[in-house]
């Protein structure tokens, strides 16, 4: 049996060893997706041309890294409410060196955001770090790439961000980011926490991409 008709079968749908609508519905709801599996489900068509349904190795890392991203396929804009200070230094020890600097941005996410994205990933106007906060599966951040990515895809991001959390975007969106920063070589070279660090631009969370990875490969290992 291929590994996609094994794949399907582990997950109950009909075994034809092609990854339409249902399957993909299917793989979505088993990394966590809830009401948005569907809508990511019929934009899934865009992976195949970027070639991260080639081989599961491939789609393994794709789907533990968008998971993570988007807490499950559950979220496609970053909420930036944090009820704690002592979290908000867990997600950034540099930019909050004490308990002290993170408490002003407790449930203020529109501050938290300008204060943690400003001036840098090209934000250059007061409010874009708000603006151009993380997005998508992939959670795009930052004017920058917001511009890049819309002129790739020929859509207009920079100027209408809130597009990249619609589902059909969010995955168009996370195809190119994969093809953008040859993420399949990776892949297939196993370099799971080189992809990681493209992606986040360190470790951040890797205990729980790993875990994303590992469910999905149970799928087909």
């Amino acid at each position: 049996m291929s590994l996609k008709r094994t794949i399907q079968s582990r997950l109950q749908v009909p075994v034809d060893g092609a990854f339409g609508p249902v399957t993909w519905a299917a793989i979505f709801r088993h990394m966590g997706a809830g009401a948005l599996a569907e809508p990511l489900a019929a934009a899934a068509h865009y992976l195949g041309p970027a070639g991260i349904d080639a081989n599961p190795l491939r789609l393994t890392e794709f789907l533990g890294e968008m998971a993570h991203e988007s807490q499950g396929f559950t979220r496609l804009a970053e909420s930036l409410i944090y009820t704690s200070a002592a979290r908000i230094r867990a997600v950034w020890p540099t930019r909050f060196p004490t308990e002290a600097s993170a408490r002003p941005f407790v449930r203020a996410p529109e501050r938290l955001a300008n204060h943690v994205y400003g001036r840098r990933l090209g934000n250059v106007h007061p409010g874009d770090g708000w603006r151009f906060r993380g997005r998508g599966i992939i959670q795009l951040t930052g004017r920058a790439n917001y511009a890049e990515a819309g002129r790739a895809l020929g859509l207009p991001l920079e100027d209408e961000p809130d597009l990249v959390a619609e589902p059909e975007v969010a995955v168009r969106v996370a195809a190119w980011f994969w093809t953008r920063h040859k993420l399949n070589p990776l892949a297939d070279w196993g370099m799971s926490e080189a992809i990681t660090r493209r992606i986040n631009g360190g470790l951040a969370g890797l205990d729980d991409r790993l875990a994303r990875k590992a469910r999905f490969r149970r799928l087909w290992a």
